[in-house]
C-alpha cells in the first residue's frame, strides 16, 4: 500500500505489517514514525492470530535534518548513501545576491524565458501583511506585547515579497510573455493547483512563482533555474530541497539566492554553506552544527542536546567506543544492559527509533 501521512492514523490497521518505506523522512514528526513502526505490534489484532512483530523500517531522505544524523549515532541504525547523481542530470550552481541586485536577477530570467527556458521564483509569502488593524496585530496589542515587538514583527511581514505581488511584478516585466507565468501558492483550491502544474510540465507556462507547495513531489527537467527571494528566511535543509527542484535534466541548471542585508551570522553560514555544496549529509552536518541535534529522547528534531560528557561534533571517537563498549555489554550481560537501559532510558528507548 502506497499512502500519505492519512496511513498513521489510529484507524488504519494492518493484518501483518513486515516493512514500512518512510519517504522524506525529514517531513515526518518523530511521534508520527514511532506510530507508525507501532503499527506492526498491532497486528496480532488483525484477526488472523499471527505473532505480532515490530515492523523493518526505512527511512528515505535526500535532505537529512539534525537528527538523522544524530540517529545515525545514537540510534542504531544501518545507514545506505547514495553519492551520486542520478543518470542524465547536472550539478546545480548555486550563486548568492543581495537584494540590491534584484533588476540582474529579473533580467536574468526575463533573457531565459525568451529563450524558451523555465523558471522557479519561490517567495516566503502568499499576500502582503495586513495592517495594524487586522486580527492578527489586535490580539497582539489585547496580550499587551511590547511595542517594540508588535512594530518588529509587522515589519518583518513587510518586508517579505509575497507570491501574488511578485507574480504581478513579473508579469509586467515579461511584457508579451506575461500570459506564460504561472502563480502556485497552498491556497488555491486542488482543481487550481493541479492544473497550474500541468501547464508549467507541459511547458505552457515559463515561469512558476510559488511559495514552498513546491518543495516536494515536482519534476520538471526543463526548469533550469530557481530563485528564491529572502532567502535568509529559509532553513538549510528547506533551501537544499528547493534546489533540488531544478537541475533534473541534462542541461546546465542554476539557483540564485536572494536576501536582505544585513545578514545575521548564522544566516549567512547557511547561505555560504548552500552555495559551497550539493551534498545532502555536507549540508545535514552543518545544519547539525547550527541548530543541534533536537532530542534524542524526545520529539524536538533540531536544538542543543543536553549531553554532559560528549559532543557529536568534536567525539565521535570517543562515541565509537561507547558504542562498542554498549554493544559488548549487550552480548555477554544483556540482563545487566537491560537494567542500564531501564535506569537511563525508563519508557523512552522507542525514541531512538524514531
Amino acid at each position: 500500500m502506497v499512502g500519505t501521512h492519512a496511513v498513521i492514523q489510529d484507524k488504519v490497521r494492518f493484518t501483518r505489517l513486515g516493512l514500512a518505506i518512510v519517504d522524506e523522512q525529514h517531513r515526518f514528526g518523530v511521534a508520527q514514525r514511532l506510530s507508525l513502526r507501532a503499527k506492526g505490534m498491532d497486528c496480532g489484532a488483525g484477526g488472523d492470530g499471527g505473532e505480532a512483530r515490530e515492523p523493518h523500517l526505512l527511512m528515505m531522505s535526500a535532505t537529512p535534518i539534525p537528527r538523522t544524523l544524530a540517529m545515525a549515532v545514537f540510534g542504531d541504525l544501518d545507514v545506505s548513501t547514495i553519492a551520486h547523481l542520478p543518470p542524465g542530470r547536472s550539478p546545480v550552481r548555486t550563486r548568492v545576491f543581495a537584494d540590491d541586485k534584484r533588476d540582474a536577477v529579473v533580467q536574468r530570467v526575463r533573457q531565459l524565458v525568451a529563450a524558451g527556458r523555465q523558471v522557479y521564483w519561490v517567495c516566503p509569502l502568499v499576500e502582503e501583511a495586513a495592517p495594524l488593524t487586522s486580527p492578527v496585530m489586535s490580539a497582539q496589542l489585547e496580550s499587551g506585547a511590547p511595542a517594540r515587538g508588535r512594530t518588529a514583527r509587522r515589519n518583518e511581514m513587510l518586508e517579505l515579497r509575497a507570491a501574488e505581488a511578485t507574480f504581478a511584478e513579473l508579469q509586467a516585466v515579461l511584457g508579451e510573455d506575461a500570459a506564460r507565468v504561472g502563480l502556485l501558492h497552498g491556497r488555491l483550491a486542488a482543481a487550481r493547483k493541479a492544473q497550474v502544474m500541468a501547464d508549467f510540465a507541459a511547458g505552457r507556462l515559463r515561469l512558476l512563482v510559488a511559495t514552498t507547495v513546491i518543495e516536494v513531489g515536482v519534476d520538471v527537467p526543463a526548469a533550469t533555474l530557481m530563485v528564491i527571494e529572502h532567502a535568509e528566511r529559509f532553513g538549510l535543509s528547506q533551501l537544499h530541497q528547493l534546489r533540488g527542484r531544478v537541475g533534473r535534466g541534462a542541461d546546465a541548471a542554476e539557483c540564485l539566492l536572494l536576501f536582505t542585508p544585513p545578514l545575521s551570522a548564522m544566516a549567512r553560514e547557511r547561505l555560504q554553506a548552500l552555495r559551497d555544496s550539493a551534498d545532502g549529509f555536507v549540508l545535514a552536518q552543518k545544519d547539525l552544527e547550527l541548530r543541534g541535534p533536537g532530542e534524542l529522547l524526545g520529539q524536538r528534531q533540531s536544538g542543543l542536546q543536553a549531553l554532559r560528557h560528549a559532543d557529536l561534533q568534536t567525539d565521535a571517537a570517543l562515541l565509537e567506543a561507547a558504542r562498542e563498549a554498549a554493544l559488548w555489554l549487550l552480548r555477554h550481560d544483556p540482563e545487566a544492559a537491560r537494567q542500564h537501559l531501564h535506569r537511563w532510558l525508563g519508557g523512552r528507548l522507542d525514541w531512538l527509533a524514531a
